[in-house]
């Protein structure tokens, strides 16, 4: 029946409960995200059973909690561990100030799915990858999802549609036209600008570009990704062809909100991949699928890519885009960036 919401539209609807503090069931668990979770909630889960945080294995490791899943650690939330004591494990803001948190006790047997899941779609949502779960039979009205199907689903590639385009004159060019493409997984919609007339026979100036709100809007010296967005586009002004992909996943995938997170770590001392695992996550959370989808459907196979990270270079090649030159993308140094520029060379493998 088409009226019934497909596994996609299921998942969707979990990550805007989950954003809005309501649990959710998966397999056999009530499942909620400390991030938004309300006293009032956590009450009521606990009257269910024996809550158990689940956290990943990078946010574990900070903790000196022992990791003995994979990728994921259950630590067991004592009688007194209310939503503060929750949230700290949660969010590393104030770990230099108790660094201590312990002892915490992590489950070393039993079933993980349901966990490896329960993480996995709170990355999904953008929220921080610490989740409260609590064995119990499902819960009418909670939305409710099952583990294996659901991950394959988090792992497999959104479908990606044209819904609009117009002509837009930029001042790096006033030929240029923008797109607007949507998933159809309930996601983000991702843009294309596409300036001239590039043949699609031919090799395209092209540049895949991640949201950030603070470099490309606010002009932040903390990045390099304005300037490194404006160049582009010059420079495929001044050739008179070119297609600058912008995809909207803000700090690597993590979100707005977690990426001033990120920069808050920075602040008392850790570089951008430190932060990235204090919260939880990975070096880098992007899907760069995307792009090699949204050059298919503009009617490119192969690219002039500017970019200094390798990673992207391999992602359109295992997509079936051809690279026939890395274009690099340097720009100027300053005061505030200098230590990130070098963290992203000597860690993330970019060309610097």
């Amino acid at each position: 029946m088409s009226l019934i919401p497909t596994l996609a539209e299921t998942i969707s609807r979990a990550r805007a409960d989950l954003r809005m503090g309501l649990p959710v069931v998966i397999g056999n668990h009530v499942t909620a995200a400390v991030e938004t979770l309300s006293p009032a909630r956590l009450s009521d889960m606990r009257a269910l059973g024996q809550p158990v945080l689940a956290l990943t294995a990078r946010r574990a490791e900070t903790l000196k909690a022992r990791v003995y899943d994979d990728g994921l650690a259950r630590v067991i939330v004592p009688t007194d561990g209310d939503l503060g004591w929750l949230r700290a494990l949660a969010d590393p803001a104030g770990d230099l100030m108790t660094p201590m948190k312990g002892p915490l006790k992590t489950l070393r047997d039993g079933e993980i799915e349901d966990h490896k899941a329960a993480l996995a779609l709170a990355k999904s949502a953008q929220l921080l990858p610490a989740m409260l779960m609590i064995a119990s039979p499902p819960l009418p009205g909670l939305t409710t999802l099952t583990a294996g199907p659901m991950l394959a689903q988090l792992a497999s590639e959104a479908a990606i549609a044209p819904v609009a385009a117009a002509r837009l004159p930029l001042l790096s060019a006033e030929r240029s036209r923008l797109h607007i493409f949507r998933p159809d997984d309930g996601g983000t919609e991702h843009y294309a600008i596409e300036i001239g007339d590039p043949p699609r026979d031919q090799p395209v100036l092209t540049r895949l570009h991640s949201a950030c709100f603070t470099g490309d809007v606010l002009g932040s010296l903390k990045c390099d990704c304005g300037p490194q967005l404006q160049s582009a586009l010059t420079a495929m002004g001044q050739q008179g062809a070119g297609v600058l992909l912008y995809l909207n996943q803000e700090g690597r995938g993590i979100g707005l909100a977690n990426k001033m997170r990120a920069y808050d770590l920075q602040n008392q001392g850790f570089d951008t991949v430190e932060a990235n695992h204090r919260l939880g996550f990975e070096d880098d959370e992007r899907d760069f699928r995307i792009g090699a989808a949204l050059l298919r459907r503009l009617g490119f196979d192969a690219v002039r890519l500017m970019t200094n990270n390798p990673r992207k270079v391999a992602m359109l090649e295992g997509q079936g885009i051809k690279v026939s030159e890395r274009v690099p993308l340097i720009t100027p140094r300053n005061r505030f960036n200098t230590d990130y520029l070098d963290t992203k060379a000597l860690k993330s493998g970019h060309l610097l």
